[in-house]
């Protein structure tokens, strides 16, 4: 018999919050898409920007297992009527207890609570668990392109959706 999991959902906020974001990336992406250090470095990026940004509602969260972390999710603006959902991991120790489906649920919450009126997110094809989520969460692929960044083979998507 074996014990339940504790998995919560918490603000991002804490010391170490947007480090293990970049770090948790790089480690996922290099093992399951063989990306470099180039995408780490642009997932850094993003984090720093959430974190200086102050043009409009914003928020993140933080997915905890036991007391570990074990995913992520970004809310920002994207535009006036707009929020962009960005940074969406979760563990793959930690797959299975549906924190991906809960993180973009409390983004989409804390959109519509903001006064938002729809989402947008950009992903990658490859990304199938993640497209998963969104399909069922209400969101609609609606547009593809080429990606060369981080390998050969790969397609942008942006998905969208009503709030």
């Amino acid at each position: 018999m074996t014990a339940e999991r504790e998995a919560v959902i918490r603000p991002l906020g804490r010391p170490g919050d947007l480090g293990w974001v970049a770090m948790r990336h790089g480690e996922l992406y290099a093992a399951e898409l063989g990306f470099g250090t180039d995408f780490e470095a642009f997932v850094a990026r993003v984090a720093a920007d959430y974190d200086a940004d102050d043009s409009g509602p914003k928020a993140a969260w933080m997915a905890e297992v036991d007391g570990v972390p074990a995913g992520s999710i970004f809310c920002v603006r994207a535009d006036d009527r707009t929020a962009r959902l960005r940074l969406l991991i979760v563990d793959p120790a930690a797959r299975g207890l549906g924190l991906g489906s809960r993180l973009v649920t409390e983004a989409l919450h804390f959109a519509r609570d903001a006064g938002y009126e729809a989402m947008t997110l950009w992903t990658l094809d490859k990304l199938g668990p993640a497209r998963r989520i969104y399909a069922r969460l209400g969101f609609e692929l609606t547009a593809r392109t080429p990606h060369e960044d981080y390998g050969s083979g790969l397609m942008d998507e942006t998905w969208q959706r009503r709030l």
